[in-house]
């Protein structure tokens, strides 16, 4: 069997999730006819789905669900806040390609997850969530803790359901782990009045899934890959584009096959970092707002983007209208609504990135074999050396005695870390600095909310990705600003022995905000600044049962590092005292095209220069 096919305990259809392994549970056949209350067949239900942990929170309308737990192999981790088990099971589903299982009650639990509801239907995270509701003779009259978690999550869920009978369970649970993890991945959310879960109902586990109007394409049309393969050949300064749908697809080894097929350069987004290694000698990083010169303009310059499992985000792409403005366009997608949505493609390939890569390598050769000309490349591999040798990554470096860099303590967090590690960021400057610094070399290895852009994502986040990968390092790279709003689950990780690591980039501001208000509010410093002093990030930590460091100079950073990495029994938080005015570069400003994008203050006038090539 494909390790990657897994079809549900029992079901005898031919329908498949496509996931990275088998789900590890082999729940017990269940005797058909047997009654179990609404309770007992939902934990049945997660179980036959292959459900290993569940983070949530227990409340009134779901207490009913909570009793059979005690009898099931399934984890349950107690988180302190509904939206961190949200959180938790998006880091879990990022790191294992399972989906992520959360369970919490109803009324404010629900709306406290529509944040991580969204974060991962904007992300395309395979996520399952369980509510609880009133009992259906009160639904609508605004009874205690009511309210129309339907109604709330629609858009913000790629299904949801209110369960009015506990016989329809089994087939529920089933459809849902289907939808998640199927086609283009999302949230998925149930939601179980109170009384349907304490009602009786026969059991059963179904042989069939059938979604009338659910249909997924994985195969992309033959005359389109071979036509893509085509201006693929013919293109001389080609860039292959890459989105998170193509780790979303397990197609890491397809993806290097192809560049290397083709011997064609690729960029990889926020989102797909880790999906091809930052040690080949064709990858040129991230693109985007901030990111490298080198990525942003060989996408600017090329004459042909190749784009697997990217959305054409605002963030990447900059003023629409001037974005690679001499570039045909190949757009791979399984979800065909993301075609022409941003930019037109001149060949759309609708289906499974795998799949479609698969096809095009396999097109490429059949026409080489046939003696297809191919387009001449030299001048532009030498022309993006160059740009790689003038336009590197800079910063000013932190001397002993003066202020500490981010990118600094960035480098030295990624020059020590083992080969297993799992970098989590939360949202912001320091977000940039972890994806620019650290050098991915394993896929799967990079954790963090991109299109909802989620401050306190990041320590539930990493929590849920060491329960998924136990044996890698998890970093988790926080700001303070991002720190305050979720700590809280660190006293989750020191309870449930999750060992996390932590590093803040403590500069005593909400830095992202700090910086545009600097570039384009007249230094206008409105309600960004945040105590230098409070809350004592050390005495916090060890407040919640974790061991706590503070770094205040270059000199102390390797030897905090050494310590945090020892450290394997409880989780570790490090502040880092960092330089309050440190900007994050290269940056293209909102609204701006990418031929805008400004750099260091030190490449300022190497890249006057390189604009003027461009004019004559």
């Amino acid at each position: 069997m494909n390790p990657e096919v897994f079809c549900f305990p029992g079901l005898l259809s031919a329908r498949t999730f496509r996931l990275s392994h088998h789900f590890p549970l082999k729940p017990k056949d269940p005797a058909m006819s047997e009654t179990l209350t609404g309770a007992q067949a939902l934990i049945r239900s997660l179980e036959m789905c292959g459900t290993e942990v569940i983070f949530g929170l227990p409340g009134g309308c779901i207490l009913p669900a909570y009793d059979p737990l005690l009898e099931s192999p399934i984890r349950h981790i107690l988180v302190r806040h509904e939206q961190g088990a949200g959180h938790m099971a998006e880091g879990y589903a990022h790191v294992t390609g399972r989906p992520g299982v959360a369970m919490v009650t109803s009324g404010p639990a629900a709306t406290n997850m529509v944040t991580p509801l969204c974060d991962a239907y904007m992300d395309s995270v395979p996520m399952v969530c369980i509510t609880g509701q009133v009992s259906r003779p009160a639904i609508g009259t605004d009874a205690f803790q009511e309210c129309d978690t339907v109604g709330i999550t629609r858009s913000v869920t790629k299904h949801n359901e209110l369960v009015m009978d506990p016989q329809d369970i089994p087939r529920i649970v089933a459809e849902a782990f289907h939808i998640a993890t199927t086609g283009r991945p999302g949230p998925v959310l149930i939601d179980v009045p109170k009384d349907v879960l304490q009602a009786a109902m026969q059991w059963y586990w179904p042989t069939s899934i059938d979604l009338p109007g659910y249909r997924v394409q994985t195969t992309p049309d033959a005359l389109s890959v071979r036509r893509a393969a085509e201006m693929i050949l013919a293109s001389e300064r080609p860039i292959i584009y890459v989105g998170g749908g193509v780790l979303k697809a397990r197609a890491v080894e397809e993806l290097r096959e192809f560049a290397e097929l083709c011997d064609m350069f690729v960029t990889t987004t926020l989102m797909a970092r880790s999906a091809f290694s930052d040690e080949h000698r064709l990858a040129l990083g991230m693109p985007g707002m901030h990111g490298n010169y080198t990525a942003i303009t060989s996408m600017q310059r090329s004459d042909l983007l190749i784009n697997l499992g990217a959305r054409f985000d605002d963030r990447v792409t900059g003023k629409v209208n001037t974005f690679a403005p001499d570039a045909k366009i190949i757009h791979a997608d399984i979800d065909p609504a993301e075609h022409g949505k941003v930019r037109r493609p001149d060949v759309a390939l609708v289906g499974d990135c795998k799949i479609t890569i698969t096809e095009l390598i396999r097109a490429i050769r059949d026409l080489r074999a046939g003696g297809a000309k191919e387009g001449e490349r030299t001048v532009w591999k030498q022309t993006i050396s160059g740009w790689q040798e003038n336009f590197p990554l800079t910063y000013e470096v932190s001397d002993p005695g003066n202020a500490l860099k981010p990118q600094f303590v960035m480098e030295h967090l990624r020059d020590s870390a083992p080969d297993n590690t799992i970098l989590v960021a939360g949202v912001g400057q320091h977000q940039m600095w972890a994806s620019q610094y650290w050098k991915f070399k394993q896929p799967y290895s990079w954790v963090n909310s991109g299109g909802l852009g989620t401050m306190g994502f990041c320590v539930p986040a990493a929590v849920g990705a060491k329960v998924g990968r136990p044996d890698a390092t998890v970093w988790a790279v926080d700001g303070d600003g991002c720190f305050q709003m979720t700590n809280q689950e660190l006293t989750t990780a020191a309870i449930e022995r999750i060992p996390i690591k932590v590093a803040i980039l403590n500069n005593s501001y909400l830095g992202m905000v700090r910086q545009w208000q600097e570039m384009f509010y007249e230094e206008r410093y409105s309600e960004v600044y945040l105590s230098p002093e409070l809350p004592d990030f050390v005495k916090l930590a060890e407040a919640m049962g974790c061991v706590g460091l503070r770094v205040d100079s270059p000199e102390e950073v390797q030897p905090a590092i050494d310590k945090a990495n020892e450290i394997n029994d409880r989780p570790v938080v490090v502040d880092f005292r960092t330089d309050e005015s440190e900007k994050v570069f290269p940056m293209v400003p909102a609204g701006l095209s990418n031929d805008d994008l400004e750099l260091a203050p030190s490449q300022r006038e190497a890249l006057a220069r390189e604009r003027s090539k461009w004019s004559r």
